[in-house]
């Protein structure tokens, strides 16, 4: 499969979209690929990263037809996660579905 990263980035922000819909009062998520998700500057909290994360998968599922887990081993087991920001995320996403996970 040959991905791309604006294919990628459109679905993400889709989710966001969603996302934003979804949440009233609270934060909104920020379409920018700098916008930190997890850690020390993070935005959202582990319940609200893993509903992100299943969010991107089923859209990703949905465009591409195919099955992905985000939140796996190769991902837990990188010094650097995949997690941190938006654009790190879609990287990620670029790079697994590529390799053919």
């Amino acid at each position: 499969m040959n991905v791309t990263e604006q294919s990628v980035i459109e679905i993400v922000f889709r989710v966001i979209d969603e996302i934003n819909e979804r949440s009233s009062g609270k934060k909104r998520l920020e379409k920018t690929l700098d916008y930190p998700l997890y850690g020390e500057a993070g935005n959202l909290d582990s319940m609200d990263l893993v509903n992100f994360i299943v969010d991107i998968e089923q859209g990703i599922t949905r465009a591409f037809g195919t099955p992905v887990s985000l939140a796996n081993e190769r991902s837990l087991s990188q010094t650097k996660s995949p997690f941190r920001t938006l654009g790190t995320l879609v990287e990620y996403i670029v790079v697994l579905l590529n390799d053919g996970q």
